[in-house]
């Protein structure tokens, strides 16, 4: 049986870095939000064993390195099932954008197997799988507002936002996460050794979370309770000044833009193309701006497109819409 299955990608609203764990990863706080561009995957269960993964993209992986190999692998042994799974990637999002792409295939490939498979797994489960797999795959399993703690795998749904016009702009720059958080780090001791004559307190990087987790909940807040908007568009622009106001950011952006002036330049061009709060997505390279209204997000992304950037206009899904879509 063959089941297909949209895979959405997601935004990074603030990423703040705590210190790192004596697991190796990094402390996070960040709100994923689901938007609606996506690749597509055809997930095939038939007689047989053994996993295959096809591709329209040269640059996905096709083996054990893959996530949707490794997912498939894991729901195979979960349900004690043993048949040959053929999954089909029809690439849309960037690799290694910082849209989660890769995680969303992976929990594309799980939810497309239970359904050709007639079985469910238990949601912990079903978590467990995911965050085996990686970090940024458990907020797929819950889609729209998310917030991400821990090293991004621990989830918890936020009321969602309403949903906003977004333009995403993906350079042609190869980001690397693991480079990244050791940049972070090495920029982080430095400033550890001026302030305190040799390292930078654990403690320090906790209290950086905290501070990090009142802006997020005083932004929620400060969007929910204020006056009633007059339309639609009053309501997203009085939304996307909250966020500003909560001084909201992503610390990747601290040590990427310096290396990658490029991108600082297509967040700048956002915010000079109508967006109230512009940002990059994870670790990049993929930089997003927020807009007041559908017909200032598609003006944007055909004058940054004219410009030479690709640029594409899309928008948030909130939890209800993103599971409607799932399906073909």
């Amino acid at each position: 049986m063959t089941v297909a299955v949209r895979s959405f990608a997601k935004i990074n609203i603030g990423l703040e870095i705590g210190p790192r764990r004596t697991d190796g990863f990094h402390g996070l706080r960040t709100v994923y939000q689901t938007i609606a561009v996506h690749d597509r995957l055809r997930v095939n269960v038939a007689r047989g064993t053994g996993i295959e993964i096809r591709s329209n993209d040269p640059s996905v992986p096709c083996d054990e390195s893959n996530t949707c190999w490794r997912m498939a692998e894991r729901v195979m042994k979960a349900l004690k099932l043993r048949d040959r799974v053929v999954i089909d990637v029809e690439k849309s999002l960037p690799v290694q954008g910082g849209l989660g792409g890769a995680s969303s295939n992976a929990v594309a490939t799980l939810l497309a197997l239970e359904r050709a498979l007639g079985k469910q797994l238990p949601a912990a489960e079903r978590l467990r799988l995911a965050a085996e797999v990686g970090s940024d795959l458990p907020l797929f399993l819950i889609g729209g507002t998310v917030l991400g703690v821990g090293r991004g795998e621990e989830v918890y749904p936020l009321e969602d936002l309403p949903a906003l016009d977004c333009v995403i702009v993906t350079p042609d720059v190869g980001i690397s996460t693991p480079q990244a958080f050791a940049d972070w780090d090495n920029k982080q001791e430095a400033g550890g050794r001026k302030q305190e004559a040799g390292k930078l307190t654990a403690a320090a990087g906790s209290d950086k979370l905290v501070g990090s987790s009142r802006a997020v909940c005083a932004w929620l807040s400060g969007s929910s309770t204020g006056v009633p908007a007059k339309s639609s568009g009053d309501r997203a622009e009085a939304l996307l000044l909250d966020l500003v106001h909560a001084g909201i950011e992503n610390d990747f952006e601290s040590v990427v833009f310096p290396l990658h002036p490029e991108l600082r330049r297509v967040k700048r061009a956002l915010e000079g193309a109508g967006a109230g709060y512009a940002s990059l997505s994870g670790s990049g390279s993929t930089v997003y701006g927020l807009f007041r209204s559908r017909e200032v997000a598609q003006k944007a992304a055909k004058r940054l497109s004219a410009d030479g950037m690709a640029a594409v206009a899309t928008k948030t899904l909130t939890r209800r819409e993103y599971w409607k879509r799932l399906w073909d």
